[in-house]
């Protein structure tokens, strides 16, 4: 029988040792205070991450958004419109922009002095076709030819006027409507060919064609349709305003 006087140690009031099941192998842990991290799963980390560089780069591109971040990733603009446009314009070289289709008459009439026709003497009634060509030399313009605003909008160009081509007959629509010789010319003719009396029909033909076509306005034409084309290639470059001017420098 225990005896009264019998008390617990000093310190162990209050302390009731744990109970637990005796088929347990391992009695139960004390608690410590400190509980065990657990460990985030792989699909958070990759989430956090993709989220992260998604904010930095919608930062970067949206800079206004976070104020200073331009300082940092500053873009710098450089305007370099105009060497572009100028460069479309010289790959183009020569324009022809306009080509014309003339038919002249020419009478030519030569005679010796003192010597009746019917003896000595040639007229020719030649109809001579042909065509000329007017260009803008696009390839020889300077640098400030192409003048661009700061927007991009408006642009301003300065092209030399155009000029016409050198005649070109066409044998095949040419053909002599008459052809009278006096008795000596025949006699020549027979006895050997003349082709310097053709060739001097044809240059007049070819001086009256480049005449004709200086006169019809070929080159304001041919001015007219350049400025409709630069202005269909700039337009669709961008610009909303296109002028073009001509004048010799």
């Amino acid at each position: 029988m225990p005896s009264k006087d019998a008390r617990p140690p000093k310190g162990a009031a209050g302390k009731v040792a744990p109970e637990y099941d005796a088929d347990h192998h391992d009695p139960p842990r004390a608690e410590t205070g400190v509980r065990e991290r657990r460990r985030a799963p792989w699909w958070v980390k990759a989430l956090a991450f993709f989220t992260g560089l998604l904010l930095l780069l919608l930062a970067v591109t949206r800079q206004d958004l976070v104020p200073g971040l331009d300082d940092v990733f500053g873009s710098e603009t450089k305007d370099r419109t105009g060497p572009a446009v100028l460069k479309s314009i010289r790959d183009m070289s020569s324009y022809q922009a306009a080509s014309g289709s003339f038919q002249v008459v020419v009478d030519l009439e030569k005679d010796t002095k003192y010597v009746p026709d019917a003896i000595q003497g040639t007229r020719t009634l030649f109809v001579g076709a042909g065509t000329v060509g007017a260009s803008v030399d696009l390839g020889g313009i300077g640098d400030d030819a192409v003048r661009v605003n700061e927007e991009r909008t408006r642009a301003e160009i300065r092209l030399p006027h155009a000029k016409l081509g050198e005649p070109a007959l066409d044998a095949d629509r040419s053909y002599t409507v008459s052809k009278q010789r006096g008795l000596l010319d025949r006699l020549g003719d027979f006895i050997s060919d003349n082709p310097g009396s053709e060739q001097a029909v044809n240059k007049l033909a070819v001086r009256h064609i480049g005449d004709a076509a200086e006169e019809s306005g070929l080159v304001a034409r041919a001015e007219r349709n350049t400025t409709s084309m630069l202005e269909g290639l700039l337009t669709s470059l961008g610009f909303e305003e296109v002028t073009v001017v001509y004048g010799d420098k």
